[in-house]
């Protein structure tokens, strides 16, 4: 099979690339590893570290660098954004409450996708949104699976307890009455993506009013059922 794109440089940057997928590698490796010129190689590797996607290790062998993966987490939630836009819209009419979509940035949760009721009432989350960490049942989701010492710093001065996440990891939802603003209530599910871990969160929230003091009895099915599908449309996409 030929694997020539007619564009010689990029072919060889192609071949660089693909011999560090194996592992860091010297100069050496790099010229063994892909039959390139030494003088080709090691131009093409320090171009490429120019624009950090190939960069060095502690001992100066070339490895992979962060803007491949910086490029891979940007593709990951343009597909999260397009496999959940549907879902969203779907949770909203079954439930009808507005449905969010939340990633962690930092100390904040950003609402990165919406589908929202028709009425527009309070509890509406413009896209784009940075709430705190601190309170509400999507910041729950998005802590209760982090590394211990990274839960428990998330802890310091939540609205919610150690106690809370548990019983979060437990049953696969959370939900919160009036935790992050009065007279609101939500409910939200994990998404996982590689190795199970957590990329988001889905949820619906609405008046107190509406979803009741114990709203998971109301929505926790729909608000799971919608994170299980985005997970799986999500692991059969890559």
């Amino acid at each position: 099979m030929d694997n020539s794109s007619g564009v010689g440089v990029l072919d060889k940057a192609v071949l660089v690339l693909n011999a560090l997928e194996a592992g860091p590698a010297s100069l050496a490796q790099l010229v063994q590893a892909t039959g390139l010129a030494r003088p080709t190689a090691h131009r093409l590797a320090v171009a490429l570290e120019h624009h950090r996607i190939v960069s060095r290790d502690t001992q100066g062998r070339f490895v992979l660098g962060p803007r491949l993966s910086e490029l891979s987490t940007a593709a990951g939630e343009d597909r999260l954004l397009a496999v959940a836009a549907p879902v969203l819209t779907q949770l909203r009419d079954l439930t009808g409450e507005s449905a969010q979509l939340y990633r962690r940035q930092g100390d904040e949760r950003v609402c990165v996708a919406a589908a929202e009721r028709a009425s527009g009432l309070r509890d509406t989350v413009p896209v784009g949104s940075a709430l705190p960490m601190l309170a509400g049942s999507a910041a729950q989701i998005l802590l209760a699976w982090e590394e211990p010492d990274r839960l428990h710093r998330g802890l310091r001065g939540a609205k919610f307890t150690a106690a809370t996440l548990a019983s979060v990891r437990r049953r696969g939802w959370a939900h919160s009455v009036g935790e992050r603003e009065q007279g609101v209530a939500s409910v939200s599910a994990p998404i996982r993506g590689a190795a199970g871990k957590v990329v988001a969160a889905v949820s619906v929230s609405g008046p107190i009013e509406r979803l009741t003091r114990t709203p998971g009895r109301l929505h926790a099915v729909p608000v799971v059922t919608a994170a299980e599908r985005i997970t799986e449309s999500m692991r059969r996409a890559n």
